[in-house]
């Protein structure tokens, strides 16, 4: 029988961080004693817990141990839950505000600095570098001292190192102060997920988990706007100030309303050799490997493109801030929107490799249009033609970023904590490297930026094709093995 998708509280033995060797034991086997094996698309999809449930934390209404909720106690706990849903929205959404509201000040922060683009752009690789190591040390330190602690200190440190962003008067400084602020903002990225995983469990924490996706995917809408509002009544370093108020307001909500998910008898302290010892293994895994390559190359093309527009559609176009943010939030929209019809249309229609592989094909056709737009072979264009170029490679993302993370983890249920902290930071960290290329020729030329996107897009293709080998897993599924 397959677990009934009860509350983490009946299953306190396992550790919550889902790195530990017990954990490992424990979620490797199904409930008959077997080994589990790697589900195929179909089935892994359709694999749903039967009777989900919430927990609250210690002390809330519907905490473990008490009694069923009466009315007034359960309306109680539905407030509870939005509270809830808010803050961690606010802790999933800070990353994107932090890094898509500093957008529009690029060329700004250049001038302002007397700084090259690329020496500029390398705030952007900075902060990014930051979220994707931080993520790492926050993990485990959660897991042993729970989850209040780290985050309020990250989130302290955060506001900090933002507030010395507005102050900086070098660009050397501005580019160590943002590795600070990404260090600290991802304990926003990784606590919110450990609390839901503390919080809720089977049908409610994909239902949950959803709804964050869908704030994490406005937040880059909304925040190049803001950034280009703010910069109509002020400098660069006044989104600095806002960012920095925001970190207090968020700090202080924290503390006040979001309790303690983590109970002490749940952590343990072998967080980072377990954690370490687990991705070691995963890692050793081809196919996984493959897919983890593929979406971070696929990343670094999204990040290639954040890194690059503000100068190529401001500089070299002459669009104004305003301009670049509505076209960033035009893009956004088109990756949320395909998202969505890959979720909720060809998903459990088609083989997830299918559509990965199709997604991927558009993302290099798109990306060599870019290249031959930018390097004259269809003479002099305009900023419609690419900045429809970029929009098509935009939705695109929303084919092959998600079925890369859903394919990899389908296969990893025994450590699907450390699989997803590889996933996220080896994303980060190959974004990270691709930002600064993109700037290499000067803020004149738009070639960089699409050598870049093409040169990383082929390399996902061949990722997925050399270690995925997915017309392997089709033919082994056709014959029943």
């Amino acid at each position: 029988m397959p677990e009934s998708g009860g509350s983490r509280a009946q299953r306190a033995h396992i550790p919550t961080s889902g790195t530990g060797a017990g954990a490992d034991a424990d979620l490797a086997t199904g409930a008959d004693g077997h080994p589990a094996v790697p589900q195929g698309d179909a089935g892994a999809l359709a694999d749903a817990p039967a009777a989900p449930q919430a927990t609250a934390p210690a002390g809330l209404p519907g905490a473990p141990g008490s009694s069923a909720l009466s009315a007034p106690a359960a309306k109680t706990a539905r407030r509870t839950g939005l509270l809830v849903t808010l803050v961690l929205g606010g802790l999933t959404a800070l990353p994107p505000l932090s890094m898509d509201m500093y957008l529009p000040a690029l060329p700004a922060v250049t001038d302002s600095l007397s700084a090259p683009a690329a020496t500029i752009q390398l705030t952007l690789t900075a902060c990014l570098a930051g979220m994707a190591l931080g993520q790492l040390v926050v993990g485990p330190m959660s897991d042993r001292w729970g989850r209040r602690t780290p985050l309020l200190l990250g989130m302290v440190v955060y506001v900090l190192a933002t507030a010395l962003c507005a102050l900086a008067p070098t660009a050397g400084l501005l580019i160590g102060f943002r590795l600070l602020q990404g260090l600290a903002g991802a304990a926003g990225i990784v606590i919110a997920r450990a609390v839901v995983r503390d919080l809720y469990d089977g049908v409610e924490m994909a239902r949950f988990f959803s709804t964050l996706m869908l704030i994490s995917g406005v937040a880059p809408i909304i925040a190049p706007l803001i950034g280009g509002q703010v910069m109509r009544f002020t400098d660069w370093r006044g989104i600095f100030v806002v960012l920095t108020a925001v970190g207090i307001v968020l700090t202080l909500v924290v503390w006040k309303w979001l309790h303690e998910t983590l109970p002490p008898a749940a952590r343990h302290t072998g967080g980072v050799t377990d954690a370490l010892r687990t991705m070691r293994g995963l890692l050793a895994d081809r196919v996984f490997t493959g897919y983890m390559i593929a979406g971070g190359l696929a990343f670094a093309v999204l990040f290639a493109y954040i890194s690059a527009s503000p100068f190529v559609v401001q500089e070299i176009y002459g669009a104004s801030p305003q301009t670049f943010s509505l076209l960033f939030g035009l893009n956004s929209i088109g990756l949320i929107a395909v998202g969505q019809i890959n979720g909720k249309l060809l998903v459990g229609r088609f083989r997830l490799d299918k559509v990965l592989g199709f997604g991927l094909a558009v993302i290099v056709l798109a990306a060599v249009a870019l290249l031959l737009m930018t390097t004259g072979v269809f003479g002099e264009v305009g900023l419609v033609p690419v900045a429809a170029g970029l929009f098509v490679l935009m939705s695109a993302m929303g084919l092959a970023m998600p079925n890369t993370n859903a394919q990899a983890l389908m296969r990893t249920k025994h450590a699907a904590g450390s699989a997803s902290a590889l996933l996220g930071t080896s994303s980060f960290l190959i974004g990270a490297v691709a930002s600064p290329l993109v700037g290499i020729a000067g803020e004149d030329t738009a070639v960089p930026m699409a050598v870049v996107q093409v040169v990383c897009a082929v390399a996902a293709v061949g990722c997925f094709l050399l270690l995925c080998r997915p017309w392997q897993r089709a033919g082994r599924e056709a014959g029943g093995l």
